[in-house]
């Protein structure tokens, strides 16, 4: 007996690339990072500090699901998205990841599962085995664009079922959710009784516009229990305040349900503090233009990446529609690691696909928020690299 839960006990061990990674920060040396992915760090606006000074600050309002002005300003927000909600089906939190686990309460028994999409960002492994939850994963086809298959989610489904979580638009394979993928998977979720629970922070961030396209299911008459997750930390850039929400959504009688059991469980932690949720109004009010600089960013990059690529080159820049990252199908030898290794001695970091749970070939990921000149930098290096795999 360790004298600690088996859902702490997650691998620690590093692999070859966080130690080469380790060692060339150690000696000093030089390093273009495309897996930068702090909004804070890479030189795009921020509010105004003062934002933070309210006369109201060291108050204290313990309301569960959040103050109401709060709720009203990301109602607001949603609204100019084109979702109209109510304040009083919006729950605030600390982060995403908090809503997660505070949902994954609501809806599942230990041992229970929810169906999670790969390739994908690898958190939700950590956050339901830490509520005791499993995570199964169904396949986003490569061939779709790694687009939603709803015979791929029936498939990975079981007795213990509970929920679906898409991630909408794919992190990081930049696939937005579409109409029919939605109407396919509502039927799912009604006749097997399944909560839908869609991840929607990067969802502002389209690269163009697409008919079909849904930008979140937040205000939709769906027929199922409906979860959509965002928050500060991607709308505005501003991971440091800590500030997540939920739109709970669906038939009434199980919103309401959901709804007030959530508030149980949101009034068991009051996580939120009051600086930042009376600060939110002017927060998002700023997100308008921090969004532009970052998509303006992203674009670029994109850009001076593609025009990088030789015609004859032997590894792809996949299509996507949008996120902060892009990913690169390179060929299968050396392999992801050998490849991401080989970048790392010549001063550039990428990820491998498999941190992703990549199949079917081999992928690199790269983030598109970088600096210009950090981004214009690394792309001789990559492209020297890349032309001697295969």
């Amino acid at each position: 007996m360790s004298g600690f839960s088996a859902r702490t006990g997650f691998p620690r061990t590093w692999n070859p690339l966080a130690r080469a990674l380790d060692e060339r920060r150690q000696r000093g040396l030089p390093l273009l990072d495309l897996t930068e992915t702090n909004p804070t760090r890479v030189g795009l606006p921020a509010p105004e500090p003062a934002l933070l000074a309210s006369p109201g600050a060291f108050g204290y309002a313990p309301e569960p699901q959040g103050l109401l002005p709060a709720r009203e300003a990301v109602a607001a927000h949603l609204a100019s998205r084109g979702a109209h909600v109510s304040p009083g089906h919006l729950v605030l939190s600390a982060s995403t990841s908090e809503s997660y686990g505070w949902l994954f309460k609501l809806l599942c028994e230990p041992g229970d599962n929810v169906l999670v999409p790969a390739p994908s960002y690898p958190l939700f492994e950590y956050l339901t085995r830490l509520e005791g939850v499993e995570a199964r994963t169904y396949r986003l086809p490569r061939a779709h664009g790694f687009g939603l298959d709803v015979e791929e989610v029936a498939a990975a489904r079981d007795a213990r079922t509970r929920a679906v979580l898409v991630v909408n638009p794919g992190n990081p394979t930049g696939h937005y959710l579409h109409e029919g993928e939605l109407e396919a998977l509502g039927r799912l979720c009604a006749e097997a009784g399944l909560a839908l629970l869609s991840d929607e922070v990067f969802s502002d961030f389209a690269w163009d516009e697409e008919p079909g396209r849904v930008p979140t299911v937040a205000g939709r008459e769906l027929p199922m229990l409906t979860f959509s997750l965002s928050g500060l930390s991607k709308v505005a850039g501003l991971p440091g305040l800590k500030l997540g929400w939920t739109h709970v959504g669906g038939p009434d009688v199980l919103r309401e349900e959901a709804l007030a059991r959530l508030e149980l469980v949101a009034d068991t932690y009051l996580p939120v503090n009051t600086p930042v949720q009376l600060a939110l109004p002017g927060l998002l009010a700023h997100a308008p233009r921090f969004q532009r600089a970052l998509l303006a960013r992203v674009k670029e990059n994109r850009r001076r990446l593609l025009q990088a690529r030789p015609a004859d080159a032997r590894w792809d820049v996949l299509p996507a529609q949008g996120g902060w990252s892009t990913v690169l199908r390179v060929p299968l030898a050396p392999g992801e690691e050998a490849t991401c290794l080989a970048l790392l001695d010549e001063g550039v970091c990428v990820q491998p696909g498999y941190f992703y749970d990549f199949t079917g070939g081999a992928f690199l990921v790269l983030s598109l928020l970088p600096a210009p000149e950090i981004f214009s930098a690394a792309m001789e290096p990559l492209v020297r690299v890349l032309a001697t795999s295969g």
